[in-house]
């Protein structure tokens, strides 16, 4: 029966359930559990993004550790001295700790700009598909700019959903007066134009129809969240 399905299918399946199940579980029970759960919600969503994904050339896992280690990089800058993000901590509930943040957000860094790059990328293919089939040219330089323009906004708004939910379940708190400064929206926009730039020009596939539907699945996750949780 299950070889009926796709890899994308079976994933999409997977994260859809489990983060139905996070989401009744934090709006319902008065618990802990699914809160402490995150990190290994996205560690699965981690796992099954590498299932997924076709083409894991060595250009994808110098992309990756690229984006875990300089997202780790900024967040330990940004916790340890106040730059970049603002007077932000993380609370306890990430998991393993380096230098006061949660290992798992280097990991939520991959995600986030991986599944934006790859969503925007796969709107451009098929824009230029049909300019191509228009004018016989395929704009390049237009799909590059979009892809770190378009991506790191896609990336940012993404961030400015997750961002209330984070700080209501304890993932991470905002100085005396608990007010996001901007330039932490401008720093997560500038440092995710550099990572996409990195993510459009590294030679490996960019084609992933699970990546797309779990940024769509952690944006409605988030949004519901948002709306319903007191």
């Amino acid at each position: 029966m299950i070889n009926r399905f796709t890899k994308y299918q079976i994933a999409t399946g997977l994260a859809i359930l489990f983060h139905t199940i996070g989401l009744v579980g934090i709006l319902f029970f008065k618990t802990s559990f699914f809160v402490q759960a995150t990190a290994f919600n996205l560690l699965l969503m981690f796992a099954l993004l590498l299932w997924t994904q076709q083409d894991k050339n060595i250009f994808f896992y110098v992309f990756m550790l690229a984006v875990f280690c300089i997202g780790m990089s900024v967040e330990i800058i940004g916790v340890n001295t106040g730059a970049l993000f603002g007077d932000y901590k993380y609370g306890g509930v990430l998991g393993l700790s380096f230098r006061n943040v949660p290992l798992i957000i280097g990991i939520n860094w991959f995600v986030i700009i991986f599944c934006s790059g790859i969503s925007i990328h796969t709107l451009l293919m098929k824009a230029i598909g049909r300019v191509a089939l228009d004018t016989g040219k395929k704009p390049q330089a237009l799909k590059a700019l979009s892809v770190i323009i378009d991506g790191a906004t896609l990336a940012v708004f993404f961030d400015w959903i997750m961002e209330p939910v984070a700080i209501k379940l304890g993932y991470w708190h905002w100085g005396v007066d608990g007010e996001v400064p901007m330039y932490n929206y401008l720093s997560w926009f500038t440092i995710s134009m550099i990572l996409l730039a990195f993510f459009h020009f590294s030679p490996f596939g960019k084609q992933n129809k699970f990546a797309v539907h779990l940024l769509l699945i952690q944006l409605m996750f988030f949004l519901l969240l948002n709306s319903f949780l007191p």
